[in-house]
């Protein structure tokens, strides 16, 4: 175990604040229980040291055995997770936290993220939700998800402890650029979901191109475009465990001025995937 230790790649972190989040997760959307106790423990062995779910991805539990019976020390583990919107409310907030930690089997989560912002409880009350949960020594960083540019602007400003991300859909398709210039001139990490934009990006021909030039694979290609920008984390979700090393290995190369501005250009209008109504914002403009 000490040998396969010694051989995982190094994946650098992204440092925000007192917060050092692994600059490559791993994302478990829409993987259940078979999926999770298949490829989490794969994944830990290959490298990943963030681990990326939700209330609502109902993995929990799943991810919370894997990570105990992995034999990898639970300090080592980067542990995102997020309230779902129906546990906003005061009342319910913390009981939510206390069971995701009952189901991760840990006694902190590192980063715990309001999920979306669609919800009738005031952000005002969101926001003491977490710090209240940051305080009791429960939770030891915070952050959003799927916020737009004025609502993640005032929750910075309701929040005595600062966040440090803002978790969204992010890939080569939408141009994120007015979202990820506030999100990190604000202070925070960008986390990127969705990065391989549900599989299209593996037949666009530029970045078949410049795959081939890098000898790399086009996963690998839009990973290494997600991390090269300053202050973006990168999820990758597989469920094929010969893909899991290959995921990480982003770090021996560099992509030129040319190969940023290619894949920066293939931005098209209509591209966004993840737009749930009722939960979602008013977007920031994604106009190429």
């Amino acid at each position: 175990m000490a040998q396969q230790n010694r051989e995982v790649p190094v994946v650098p972190d992204v440092h925000i604040g007192s917060a050092a989040i692994p600059a490559i997760g791993f994302g478990t959307y829409g993987m259940g229980a078979a999926d999770i106790y298949r490829v989490i423990p794969e994944a830990l062995r290959a490298g990943f040291r963030h681990i990326d779910t939700a209330q609502i991805y109902r993995n929990e539990a799943e991810i919370g055995e894997c990570v105990a019976e992995s034999g990898t020390p639970r300090r080592e583990i980067f542990l995102t997770t997020k309230v779902w919107v129906s546990h906003y409310a005061h009342q319910h907030f913390e009981a939510s936290v206390n069971e995701s930690l009952r189901k991760l089997r840990t006694d902190y989560i590192d980063l715990l993220l309001l999920h979306w912002p669609g919800s009738d409880v005031p952000l005002a009350e969101q926001i003491a939700g977490l710090n209240a949960v940051v305080r009791a020594g429960k939770v030891r960083h915070i952050g959003v998800s799927n916020f737009n540019r004025a609502q993640m602007t005032e929750a910075i400003r309701l929040s005595t402890a600062p966040l440090v991300t803002n978790q969204f859909e992010y890939h080569p398709y939408l141009n994120q650029s007015l979202l990820t210039e506030s999100t990190l001139q604000a202070g925070l990490a960008v986390t990127a979901y969705c990065g391989m934009a549900v599989g299209r990006v593996f037949t666009e021909p530029a970045l078949e191109r410049i795959a081939a030039r890098h000898d790399k694979t086009i996963a690998q290609i839009v990973l290494r475009w997600l991390v090269q920008q300053r202050g973006v984390v990168a999820l990758s979700r597989t469920t094929r465990v010969d893909r899991l090393a290959q995921n990480l290995a982003v770090f021996d190369f560099e992509l030129d001025s040319a190969d940023m501005a290619t894949i920066h250009a293939l931005a098209t209008s209509g591209s966004r995937i993840v737009n749930p109504p009722g939960l979602a914002p008013q977007w920031d403009s994604t106009a190429p």
